[in-house]
């Protein structure tokens, strides 16, 4: 049985609405080094093992939880947990400067950038062009139900960087006006598909059919080694309007041949052959 504070910090986990799989992924670290903090040999082995079903568990969608819980040893030495689990949150953060400095370059002067949903990754890229000083605006959806657009609102807003929130039903509409696309990935799967916020395969349909390049950020960890788009399993959270219920998948698959290519710390792959 796992502690109350490791218990406390998975809860936390599946209860975030805006923050995607980077973000999970760093909270399940501190859960390691919360859980290094108060056990030790035996019941830390135990634990460890509970952790590697648990983890996953939280949102098997996200490849960043299950690469985390392979990446973690089982020991009874809390000192290797905690280095472990701080050797993965500091990559994850050089993983995503890098990101950074890599997708800043595809932002040309007066650029058009169309995203959907909330991306630390597409962030980082929109803070390292805007220090570069490259001028160029952001068209993002509202990203319904749960409203991540309008999180990314305000970081683009103390950003400086001009931007226009659409609704998600005008993807298409916007399409034709956006230059480059840029989405982030839960999950990039072992044969080149991007599994992200429901509304990014219309985005990428979209931008297909007005010859606007679709990218994805996604640090190395997002990458499945082993799963399929066909062998993922999509969460689904449906909610009530007006009495209704409305069917509300989390995530939906843009199969590789809509993606020019997946930004990593490691460089731009091309899906498939290079995934």
């Amino acid at each position: 049985m796992l502690p109350p504070e490791v218990r406390s910090i998975l809860e936390e986990m599946g209860s975030e609405r805006i923050r995607g799989a980077s973000w999970l992924a760093v909270k399940g670290a501190d859960a390691y080094i919360a859980l290094a903090n108060v056990l030790e040999g035996e019941e830390l082995e135990n634990a460890l093992r509970e952790m590697k079903k648990e983890v996953p568990a939280v949102n098997r969608t996200m490849a960043s939880l299950y690469n985390l819980a392979r990446f973690m040893p089982v020991t009874g030495k809390p000192e290797v947990v905690r280095a472990k689990a701080e050797e993965f949150i500091r990559l994850t953060e050089e993983a995503k400067r890098e990101i950074g400095n890599i997708g800043s370059e595809l932002i040309d002067e007066n650029e058009v950038v169309i995203t959907h949903s909330f991306s630390s990754a597409v962030l980082e890229i929109f803070k390292t062009a805007k220090k570069k000083g490259k001028r160029f605006k952001v068209i993002l959806t509202e990203s319904a139900p749960d409203y991540e657009g309008i999180a990314l609102a305000g970081e683009l807003e103390k950003l400086g960087v001009p931007f226009e929130v659409i609704t998600d039903a005008q993807l298409g509409l916007f399409a034709e006006r956006a230059t480059l696309a840029l989405v982030g990935a839960d999950n990039v799967t072992s044969d080149g598909a991007v599994i992200n916020k429901a509304g990014t395969y219309p985005l990428a349909l979209a931008c297909h059919d007005n010859g606007v390049p679709f990218y994805a950020a996604a640090e190395s960890f997002k990458l499945h080694p082993e799963l399929t788009s066909e062998e993922v399993e999509i969460v689904e959270r449906p909610y009530s309007r007006q009495g209704y219920r409305v069917r509300n998948y989390l995530f939906d698959v843009t199969p590789w041949r809509y993606i020019r290519g997946v930004i990593t710390e490691l460089g731009i792959l091309v899906p498939p052959k290079e995934i």
